[in-house]
């Protein structure tokens, strides 16, 4: 047909990515007006998406739109989507990115609702790729989802191989399955992972995120990376590095979170700080978090290096302070013995530090798991601790034993999101082992031990006043207030009465509106409560004339006494305190 001026109408094709969330107990999607951490999934398809059409997997002549959306902190309304792709007179197509387990329910239903107004649909991410690449049958939640006409994309999506499925999804034709499990793509000069400005808007403390390298040597039986992107390492490179650096800086965005499951492990991480010194050198003031293993420390120069390439907040696994528990999920890289010498190193320098800590490994009980975390309080010198239960997640080799040997883990893929136990415990009950997460984490995050990490903090000569204060608030808030981990967590929590779980009706509204107006008041005034509190706690250890004179056993390295740890440590802050001087004196 044509226009009423006799011309043929532009073909469009509207492309959707979208991250979706997960369902919190009550069946409501979670949400929040302003999130914690950017998806890197959806980063990295949005680059391979925007690299795809660059190079003409479309003619010329067909107008592509392309949205991207991280359900976390924005509203996805299906219906809405289908009236915009029929608006602009054209095809559509849904793709649901980085899809994790515990996402993979509302997924689904929203790819329902996509389904029945005729758009296609495909679904990729670490839960499809774990299936495929380990049970020998398809589970019955994606035997269900391909029912309804969903195709899946399994592996990663560099090399071109999105350029079938763009084209497939076009002409309407979307294959049932695209399995790109047999062979792991090259990442140097791939296209750069970028989250659009309008996404990196709706964070708490607007940061991006990106990965330098993917696999891992490693085969801790709890994992689904090493099945999913392989125990080969690969890289991007230096002048990948800098194109990332650049791109974001050109919309306002210095903050990173890079998301390598170990960066020490990356062959090429000194060419990457040295790419990041000389960009902070040439005034791109950079920041990122960053993951590391146990062993990092032991690398030589890595932690100066990183330190000074902007590395200020260390994520690391301790996962477990007993050697058989971590002998019994080959995690046998992590060293007991060194914990507190590789803690101390990074203390050397004003970082952040939070640790991964797994309960419910066999040998543990409820007073052990207690009892341990009490030594990590008195013996580590960890700032933030991260609490997650021991889960089979699909993909990795704890599921698929599991699985074959017909033993019970949860049906409700909901529930797979490390804060929800899932399986059966050799020693504790159900009701114990739950106990012991909740008693763990409250044990951790009492007054009396936030107020010692601070002292810690002012006594080593950080500068991470704030930082520390902030993430030691959100670590203890976001579970005892939302029930939910600091990691997917946010600010301003929305519930929509309508938008609920398949299969749960909507609350009455007289119920429904009160109810949550008075959460949302009790949640925020708690907040407000414990946060006034430590910044009170903050002030008052500032202005203590002797706060540089604390010390515990966890600021000693082995082997040295009280007051002989003291001299050290004054000695150190000192020579550090003054290089940072010299080094802002020529710098200016």
């Amino acid at each position: 047909s044509r226009d009423q001026r006799g011309f043929e109408p532009v073909p469009r094709f509207t492309i959707y990515l979208i991250k979706p969330t997960r369902y919190d107990d009550e069946g409501y999607p979670l949400q929040w007006r302003r999130s914690m951490v950017p998806s890197n999934a959806l980063a990295c398809l949005v680059g391979i998406v925007r690299d795809a059409l660059d190079r003409g997997v479309f003619k010329p002549e067909i107008d592509v739109e392309l949205v991207a959306m991280d359900e976390i902190h924005s509203i996805v309304e299906p219906e809405a989507i289908a009236d915009h792709i029929a608006a602009r007179g054209g095809k559509g197509f849904i793709g649901f990115v980085g899809v994790q387990s515990n996402q993979f329910p509302r997924a689904v239903d929203l790819a329902r609702r996509f389904r029945a107004r005729g758009l296609p649909v495909c679904i990729g991410g670490f839960h499809v790729s774990g299936c495929l690449a380990m049970l020998k049958t398809m589970p019955p939640d994606m035997v269900e989802a391909q029912a309804l006409g969903v195709s899946f994309f399994a592996g990663e999506a560099e090399d071109n191989r999105i350029d079938d499925v763009l084209r497939d999804a076009y002409a309407g034709a979307l294959e049932p399955i695209y399995n790109h499990l047999a062979r792991t793509p090259n990442l140097a000069g791939a296209p750069i992972p970028q989250l659009p400005l309008t996404e990196l808007d709706k964070m708490y403390s607007s940061h991006a995120c990106f990965d330098l390298g993917r696999g891992c040597p490693f085969e801790c039986s709890f994992c689904t990376i090493i099945n999913v992107q392989g125990r080969k390492s690969r890289f991007r490179t230096p002048d990948d590095l800098e194109k990332i650096i650049r791109a974001n800086a050109a919309i306002g965005i210095d903050r990173f979170f890079l998301t390598d499951d170990n960066f020490a492990r990356n062959a090429q991480w000194e060419a990457f700080c040295d790419r990041l010194i000389a960009l902070r050198d040439q005034g791109f003031p950079v920041r990122l978090a960053i993951q590391v293993d146990t062993l990092a420390h032991k690398v030589k120069n890595f932690i100066p290096k990183c330190v000074a390439a902007g590395a200020d907040q260390i994520f690391i696994g301790l996962e477990n302070i007993n050697s058989d528990s971590l002998e019994a999920v080959k995690k046998r890289q992590n060293r007991i013995e060194d914990y507190r010498a590789m803690f101390l190193a990074w203390k050397a320098y004003p970082v952040v530090i939070t640790c991964g800590y797994i309960l419910g490994f066999p040998n543990d009980s409820k007073e052990s798991i207690l009892r341990d975390v009490e030594t990590i309080k008195r013996e580590l010198p960890i700032d933030t601790v991260y609490l997650n239960y021991l889960t089979p997640l699909p993909g990795s080799e704890d599921h698929k034993r599991m699985v074959e040997a017909g033993e019970w883990i949860e049906p409700d893929l909901n529930k797979y999101d490390l804060s929800h136990r899932v399986t059966h415990h050799p020693r504790m009950s159900d009701a114990e082992w739950e106990e012991a997460y909740v008693a763990a984490h409250r044990s951790f995050y009492t007054f009396e031990h936030m107020e010692r990490v601070l002292r810690r903090m002012i006594a080593f000569g950080s500068n991470k006043k704030l930082t520390t204060l902030h993430r030691l608030l959100v670590y203890r808030e976001a579970v005892r207030l939302e029930g939910v981990a600091m990691l997917e967590s946010g600010f301003g929590r929305i519930r929509r009465r309508r938008e609920r779980r398949s299969g749960l009706p909507p609350e009455n509204p007289l119920i429904f509106y009160p109810r949550n107006l008075l959460r949302t008041a009790v949640v925020w005034s708690r907040a407000a409560v414990t946060y006034a509190r430590m910044r009170l706690m903050l002030r008052r250890l500032l202005r203590d004339p002797k706060r540089m004179d604390y010390r515990d056993s966890a600021m000693m390295a082995e082997g040295e006494t009280v007051s002989l740890a003291a001299e050290t440590r004054t000695t150190d802050y000192a020579l550090r305190r003054g290089e940072r001087v010299k080094a802002s004196t020529a710098q200016g």
